[in-house]
């Protein structure tokens, strides 16, 4: 049974969805997340996709402000790839932020999955950039668009 959690910080699960992260968004490029600093997390709200007990896909979002989120470190598990458990996600990612007040959505997305998040309503902002060494491109969503639909 596939469900959606919102993961505790330090938790057996946040475990899981570090080690999805890195494996998925991380090692690819030569990094390790384990190297990386992660305290700040404990400031975050993290969410995830479970298989049974296992985290098979997961994501973050960083309060900005009162009315506005990032949403980093998105990563589905490779077997699960294509199959809708992004977009599963993050649709529930944007309903939890949502109902805490959130009103706009920021996310920095690799060039190569640019389509995915524009097909779920995010939109372009500004030019390409360079982060942890490949291209990505600013995007935004607004949630009060949501609400009036």
């Amino acid at each position: 049974m596939i469900r959606f959690i919102e993961i505790s910080f330090q938790s057996e699960n946040y475990d899981q969805a570090c080690q999805l992260r890195n494996e998925i968004l991380r090692q690819p490029l030569g990094l390790d997340l384990r190297e990386e600093d992660l305290s700040a997390e404990a400031d975050y709200f993290h969410f995830g996709i479970l298989e049974g007990s296992q985290v098979i896909a997961c994501g973050l979002a960083i309060p900005v402000t009162a009315v506005k989120a990032k949403i980093r470190q998105m990563a589905v598990a490779g077997v699960f790839q294509n199959q809708g458990i992004g977009k599963k996600l993050l649709y529930n990612i944007e309903a939890s932020l949502q109902q805490r007040g959130f009103e706009l959505l920021e996310l920095d997305a690799r060039a190569a999955a640019v389509g995915f998040y524009q097909k779920l309503g995010y939109e372009q902002v500004g030019e390409e950039f360079q982060s942890v060494s490949i291209p990505h491109l600013r995007m935004r969503k607004s949630l009060k668009k949501s609400l009036q639909e």
